[in-house]
């Protein structure tokens, strides 16, 4: 089957197996490897991506389910070489240490400032639960999207 997607900006069309999962579409077929596979279940949310202005697990649709979406990746939030802010609070708060759920967390705050510009840590805590990582405790990943938060605010 034929997928024609928009991704980060870009035109891609593919002929693809029917069966194929969109997160191995995008990591597979189109290269960008930024995406992760998790769990696989949706249950981690390593894969998330911004599909048609929202946030989602994409190991929960095919590729085939995708077609004529606009699709944003990890990938495609810095602009002309610059992080975007959820990116730059990650990195300036130690949002991170291994970095597996790192994409998606990310994808997940974008979407949360998108929609909330001034949130409560509560509200932060409440955007990235279907997200899960092992490695930071969270403290340091609602300090990177409150950085987030006031650096698109200014």
């Amino acid at each position: 089957m034929n997928v024609e997607v928009t991704i980060n900006g870009e035109r891609h069309s593919h002929d693809v197996e029917p069966r194929l999962l969109l997160v191995h579409y995008l990591r597979d077929v189109v290269g960008l490897t930024g995406t992760h596979v998790g769990c696989e279940t949706s249950l981690c949310g390593a894969c998330t991506i911004m599909l048609d202005g929202q946030a989602v697990k994409s190991c929960t649709l095919l590729a085939v389910q995708a077609n004529g979406a606009e699709i944003t990746t990890i990938e495609g939030l810095a602009e002309n070489g610059e992080l975007h802010p959820v990116q730059e609070g990650f990195w300036e708060c130690h949002g991170l240490q291994c970095g597996f759920c790192t994409p998606g967390m990310i994808i997940a705050a974008h979407q949360l400032l998108e929609r909330n510009s001034r949130p409560s840590e509560a509200q932060i805590r409440r955007g990235i639960e279907g997200n899960l990582c092992r490695c930071t405790g969270y403290q340091h990943i609602v300090d990177a999207v409150q950085y987030a938060a006031r650096k698109m605010r200014s």
